[in-house]
């Protein structure tokens, strides 16, 4: 993945996007992701049975997201859940889908349309806003 992937600010361990599929810069990107079984997050969610947090994958999102914003010398944070919704528990091993597409900007405030998925199945899906910091050196 390199030091920096499509201009994600985030190193190991806190890398979610594991492979991008497709992206047109500025507009969508879609990613996929998936978590081993011995991942440490799973140690403690849940012992014996192990469920992806609600939190990592908002995370794996808005970094998806993040790879959509992507502009050269550019940083984004997350500035807002706007709303986010799980329809089912994502189990360690499972290929999961990401996917952001940008659907408002006002500013340096950029509105994305996110959804995972897994076998073409929604398993989460809201939105997120991004904010653009300034240029990075």
């Amino acid at each position: 993945m390199g030091d920096r992937f499509l201009g994600l600010p985030h190193r190991p361990p806190f890398v979610f996007v594991r492979k991008l599929v497709a992206c047109e810069p500025g507009v969508s990107a879609e990613c996929e992701t998936e978590f081993s079984r011995n991942d440490a997050i799973f140690a403690g969610h849940f012992p014996g049975d192990p469920l992806v947090p609600g939190v990592i994958l908002t995370e794996a999102l808005a970094q998806t997201a993040g790879i959509a914003a992507h502009q050269e010398n550019q940083r984004f944070l997350l500035s807002a859940i706007r709303q986010m919704k799980f329809f089912r528990a994502v189990r360690p091993e499972e290929k999961i889908t990401l996917r952001a597409r940008r659907v408002a900007a006002v500013g340096e405030l950029l509105q994305f349309d996110v959804e995972a998925l897994i076998d073409n199945k929604p398993v989460a899906s809201g939105q997120l806003v991004l904010n653009a910091l300034g240029k990075t050196h």
